[in-house]
């Protein structure tokens, strides 16, 4: 008769354990659905930001080397101008028509080489003039979400601070309750909150059906949910069922 009586205080109080860290966790739940999608869209914006400024400084190097690319040509143009020059200045002292034939295509190679520059670079501040109108719009793009950012880090900062302390001494309550509640049970309650849209493992009997899907119990099935001498779940959901809970 002892022993009947010991089992069915420590079935009980495992009930209880459970329900206590259900109210604990449920709270910490309500606590971080204040948070709302906040923390995630901070995490979005930073992440953002991250490849804005990034693709910011490819195009940066991009009009570098387009810049560098057109100093060049304008440089072979000089040195191209240069050769036309001296080629010229030694036609003046050619002593055949096949010396002075053969200046005359190397000025003509030199005056197109100079139109090829010309052209390449007039392309090349094309691209440039492209890929600042891109770089504008990023940095433009960039300005707004650094201030969309703070804006949301303020309001998730400001819920924190409310809520913060009030969260960690639920989770140490939480942590508390779980080292007394043996590990299968424990398994079951972690599996059932992970599959439940609202957190909820153990719910109460209320108007004479589950707490958590709302399903009909059968009477005699109450009845030894109210006697708590074993762990019963809903035929339905799966979730651990306790007594109703008697109001003052």
């Amino acid at each position: 008769m002892a022993t009947a009586t010991k089992k069915e205080a420590t079935v009980a109080e495992k009930l209880d354990a459970l329900y206590e860290l259900q109210k604990i966790d449920s709270e910490i739940d309500r606590i971080r659905t204040v948070r709302g999608e906040l923390p995630l869209e901070v995490q979005d914006l930073e992440d953002e930001i991250e490849g804005l400024e990034t693709r910011i400084a490819k195009i940066q190097d991009e009009v570098k080397e387009v810049e560098v690319e057109i100093s060049d040509r304008k440089n072979a143009s000089k040195d191209a101008e240069l050769a036309i020059g001296k080629y010229k200045e030694q036609q003046k002292n050619v002593r055949n028509n096949r010396e002075y034939e053969s200046l005359s295509k190397e000025i003509e190679f030199q005056e197109l080489e100079i139109k090829l520059h010309e052209k390449k670079s007039k392309e090349a501040k094309a691209r440039i003039a492209q890929k600042k109108e891109l770089l504008d719009e990023a940095k433009e793009r960039l300005n707004f979400r650094k201030e969309d950012l703070k804006t949301k880090k303020a309001e998730l900062d400001e819920i924190i601070a409310e809520t913060q302390k009030d969260e960690d001494g639920l989770v140490k309550s939480s942590e508390k309750a779980k080292a007394q509640i043996e590990d299968r049970l424990l398994v079951a309650y972690t599996r059932l909150r992970q599959n439940a849209k609202n957190g909820l493992a153990v719910v109460p009997v209320e108007r004479d059906s589950c707490g958590g899907c709302f399903n009909q119990i059968p009477p005699q099935r109450q009845l030894d949910i109210e006697m708590k001498k074993k762990v019963i779940v809903c035929e339905h959901c799966g979730r651990i069922l306790v007594p109703s809970i008697k109001e003052d």
